[in-house]
């Protein structure tokens, strides 16, 4: 089946002659990898990370002191895990957002 995708990604325009059971088999790998793709994006968004103040202040393309400010007004406060500060990946997700 790869080999057969490989061919038609190496020459678009070729025609082929295919049988139906091969079509068939084609959509169906065609759909269940495409399944797996979505399942895992699904399985990657519900899942809670917690990045350091460093990579968080690089997504926001904001200074640190600019985090501690925020964190002092409410607006984005960080958790402590293990004695270090870091945020939830959710809510800077909805700053990200707007």
């Amino acid at each position: 089946m790869t080999e057969l995708i490989k061919i038609a990604k190496e020459c678009p325009s070729l025609n082929l002659t295919v049988q139906a059971g091969e079509l068939l088999e084609m959509v169906n790998y065609c759909v269940l990898s495409t399944r797996k793709e979505l399942e895992q994006q699904i399985t990657d968004s519900n899942t809670e990370t917690y990045p350091s103040r460093q990579k968080v202040a690089e997504m926001l393309d904001v200074d640190l002191s600019t985090l501690h400010r925020w964190s002092k007004q409410g607006y984005l406060v960080p958790i402590e895990v293990g004695g270090k500060r870091r945020y939830r990946m959710s809510e800077v997700k909805k700053i990200l957002e707007g």
